[in-house]
């Protein structure tokens, strides 16, 4: 799999100090993130193919979302992407994020389980059983500013932000702009803009 690009981060710094993002690198990321939804996805032996891809989406959500700053409060600060009920999907992004970084931060892995704190998390992925328990998930990750992302069918009304479905054999996404911003995060446009499907929270 070809290394991937991440942008600079979005949080607000004084435009001198930001490295510059080219509209080429940008052309180059919505190009990876187009490619990693065309592959097919079956039985048998592309079910590995979809924890791949899976894994490439989370990677790549990193470089996407702008946390509030005391949630990354220094340069240095690892965003941490864990995971609950799939071991797959682990073990890919064990050998996806090796020396990689987004928005200038390293990359660190976990495994999670029920009961265990989100404290220090940014981006959960929730598969297996453990979608059953997808309200839970929602409640902590709201209070801790972390994006939720599953592959559940429905997951979006209960709280996740991000929801993995596929269509006509692909790996899409879906996105719920009012569950983002319960969490307090920020998605960026580029993001949303390859999204199959986007929430958007209804008019008072």
């Amino acid at each position: 799999m070809p290394a991937l690009l991440a942008c600079p981060p979005f949080r607000s710094q004084p435009k001198a100090q930001r490295p510059p993002c080219t509209r080429a690198t940008l052309a180059v990321m919505l190009l990876l993130l187009l490619w990693m939804m065309a592959f097919p996805v079956a039985a048998a032996e592309e079910a590995d193919l979809e924890q791949r891809v899976k894994a490439a989406f989370l990677y790549k959500f990193a470089s996407f979302v702008e946390w509030p700053t005391p949630v990354l409060p220094r340069p240095d600060t690892p965003i941490t992407i864990a995971v609950a009920g799939s071991d797959d999907i682990v073990a890919e992004l064990d050998q996806m994020v090796v020396g990689r970084t987004a928005q200038g931060h390293p990359l660190a892995v976990k495994r999670i389980r029920t009961g265990d704190a989100l404290a220090g998390v940014h981006i959960l992925f929730i598969g297996g059983n453990e979608s059953r328990r997808l309200a839970q998930w929602a409640q902590a990750a709201q209070r801790h500013s972390t994006l939720l992302v599953t592959d559940a069918e429905n997951a979006l009304t209960h709280g996740s932000v991000i929801n993995f479905v596929v269509a006509e054999r692909r790996v899409r996404f879906e996105v719920s702009l009012d569950a983002a911003e319960k969490s307090g995060i920020k998605l960026s446009s580029r993001l949303l803009a390859v999204a199959r499907h986007v929430h958007r929270r209804a008019s008072p």
